[in-house]
């Protein structure tokens, strides 16, 4: 018999991880990648092949949690690319090696 998995242990979020963003539990995977995989294009089956330690119910899970979340979640993921941005601008500049 199989034992049954509460939706809500799949997604935590602790200080010390993966700078407090949810993320998928066991995992340092957060929601925020998941929903940027998703909205590249990619099936949730196709993420759980690229990513072989997850499971579907994982996967799925994160991104329930993105879109009951999905506002503070594009605003993190704007922050990132805007972020790499930067960095890259920086580093073309010469001011970071």
């Amino acid at each position: 018999m199989s034992t049954l998995t509460g939706i809500g242990t799949l997604i935590v979020s602790t200080p010390d991880t993966c700078g407090g963003r949810p993320r998928i539990a066991g995992t340092r995977i957060s929601v925020m990648n998941i929903a940027i995989d998703s909205n590249a294009g990619m099936t949730p089956e196709e993420i759980v092949e690229e990513r072989t330690h997850l499971t579907l119910a994982q996967v799925h899970a994160a991104l329930a949690y993105y879109y009951s979340n999905k506002e503070l979640i594009d605003a993190d993921i704007a922050a990132y690319y805007e972020e790499c941005e930067r960095l890259e601008a920086e580093h073309r500049a010469g001011k970071i090696k």
